[in-house]
């Protein structure tokens, strides 16, 4: 199965001079979304973890799915403001903007492995905003498995350089 063929592309969003690739289209295709999570899955036995991560919002679809396929335990970052407990926060730049993400305090524990998973990597600001936030909880990241890559856009090369391990499903450029 080509998963690009259930991704769509919407020009001009969120603003102008942005293509966007919503994956809203692969999520309610259930052969689609099916065949998603079982490669991430696969992808996951690369790594050694004990947690998976994942960023609001999309992220959240993705690893929520393959956490109860693993049966592993499943940490939510989140943007600021709207996790209830003391947190970590990390500032990042986006492609179109700046954003803040935390996680709660106890959601890592000092050598904790976390596998983070996201629907689409650009710049790789979200990306590094997480590890990141692993880090500052003395957690170790095991990499990343993002959906979609826009290559073109230097977010894995940036994670690259930074030596953690990434994989992903699909290559799309980002303009």
């Amino acid at each position: 199965m080509d998963l690009k063929d259930y991704i769509r592309s919407i020009q001009d969003y969120p603003k102008k001079g942005i293509l966007f690739r919503d994956i809203t289209t692969l999520i309610k295709n259930e052969k689609a979304f099916t065949y998603c999570i079982d490669q991430i899955v696969e992808k996951s036995k690369q790594f050694d973890f004990n947690k998976l991560a994942a960023v609001e919002s999309r992220g959240f679809v993705f690893a929520s799915a393959v956490s109860y396929i693993l049966k592993k335990p499943f940490i939510l970052l989140r943007k600021k403001n709207k996790l209830p407990a003391e947190t970590y926060s990390v500032d990042f730049e986006l492609e179109y903007g700046t954003a803040t993400i935390e996680m709660h305090k106890d959601s890592v524990d000092k050598n904790d492995s976390v596998l983070i998973i996201d629907d689409l990597i650009a710049t790789g600001g979200t990306a590094e905003g997480a590890a990141k936030l692993i880090k500052i909880s003395e957690g170790k990241v095991a990499g990343f498995i993002f959906v979609i890559n826009l290559f073109d856009l230097g977010g894995c090369d940036l994670l690259l350089k930074q030596n953690y391990r990434v994989e992903n499903l699909i290559d799309f450029p980002g303009h």
